[in-house]
């Protein structure tokens, strides 16, 4: 996705990888995120919006515009069909637009660039593209306890959601580095400050190497 020193962070659903993001972008990393993207991309006028009136209907479709994500989730986890037919739809949109990104992320001189990719364990071949997996983890307890806390989602749907994804144990053996998202924000800073110099590290001594 991009020749600059790049960081795939990934975790499971309700693990906190937009707090984490934002804490590095903080620090000074560059950030592109599938998920913000995907979010454009659905929202009224959006670029995916026509296909997805065209492929699931207009009950798909909220009254503002934008993809009734309600709908689709309960639809896209009660039908793997659906699912695939969802991701077939809107992932080939936000690999383009995460290229474009990287691109305009790396030529503004950001030191390197953070892909958070919820799916990066899922999709395989993007993570030879990632010089570190970055894997944002917590306890299966805290997981389903975040997911549930979100609105309109009942147990069942937040256990389909969790069970849909890699299991932690696929994420962990991809991992270069683990965060533990479940202490306090102010003990969490630190530990990402600390990664953040460990990856501008990185990113001087693979500049050098070229």
């Amino acid at each position: 996705m991009s020749s600059a020193f790049s960081v795939g962070l990934t975790g499971g659903v309700g693990s906190g990888k937009s707090t984490i993001a934002a804490m590095l972008a903080a620090c000074g990393a560059g950030i592109v995120d599938a998920d913000a993207i995907s979010h454009e991309l659905t929202q009224a006028g959006g670029a995916a919006i026509p296909a997805m009136r065209a492929t699931f209907g207009d009950q798909a479709i909220a009254a503002d515009g934008s993809l009734d994500r309600t709908h689709m989730r309960s639809r896209a986890f009660s039908d793997p069909a659906v699912r695939l037919e969802l991701e077939s739809l809107l992932h080939p949109l936000i690999r383009t637009e995460m290229g474009k990104r990287a691109f305009e992320t790396t030529t503004a001189g950001w030191p390197y660039v953070v892909f958070v990719i919820p799916l990066l364990v899922e999709s395989g071949s993007k993570i030879d593209a990632m010089r570190r997996v970055l894997l944002i983890d917590c306890s299966k307890a805290t997981q389903l306890a975040r997911v549930r806390a979100r609105p309109a989602m009942s147990e069942t749907m937040a256990r389909d959601i969790i069970g849909a994804q890699a299991t932690r144990q696929q994420r962990l053996a991809v991992a270069d580095d683990v965060l533990m998202n479940e202490a306090p924000l102010t003990e969490i800073r630190p530990r990402v400050e600390l990664l953040h110099q460990t990856y501008l590290e990185c990113a001087r001594s693979t500049y050098a190497a070229t």
